[in-house]
């Protein structure tokens, strides 16, 4: 029951986090901003979000706020290079439009995203009792 209850929580978090990544990108772009870089800075706002709800609401961390954030922001840096390099294919290779080409590169983000959070940030402490 507990996993499942930590899924939706983080599915719903990540909702929230994959809008606030859309709106900051969609609005660079219309601001003119290259896309490389208006999908770098709304994956710092994306990653800010979700660092404050995966840690409060869904993994319910009490591990030290720098050193977590530091290994969170540092590993989700690995999706962020991924991620431009997959934009790139898509937009200046395939001639997607960049919305289109976001949300398509997103399914895979999402995936190690959780994958990084559960297994590596987050992972609860083994006690040993004897």
């Amino acid at each position: 029951m507990k996993l499942k209850k930590e899924l939706v929580t983080y599915l719903v978090s990540g909702g929230i986090t994959t809008g606030v990544n859309y709106l900051l990108y969609t609005g660079l772009l219309l601001l003119n901003t290259p896309y490389l870089a208006a999908n770098s800075a709304a994956w710092i706002g994306a990653v800010l979000t979700a660092y404050y709800l995966n840690r409060h609401w869904v993994f319910h961390s009490k591990k030290r706020i720098p050193e977590e954030l530091l290994s969170f922001a540092s590993l989700r840096f690995l999706t962020l290079l991924l991620e431009n390099l997959l934009l790139w294919l898509f937009i200046s290779r395939f001639e997607t439009a960049p919305l289109p080409a976001k949300i398509a590169v997103s399914v895979v983000t999402v995936i190690g995203n959780y994958i990084l959070c559960k297994f590596k940030i987050f992972k609860k402490e083994v006690s040993y009792h004897g």
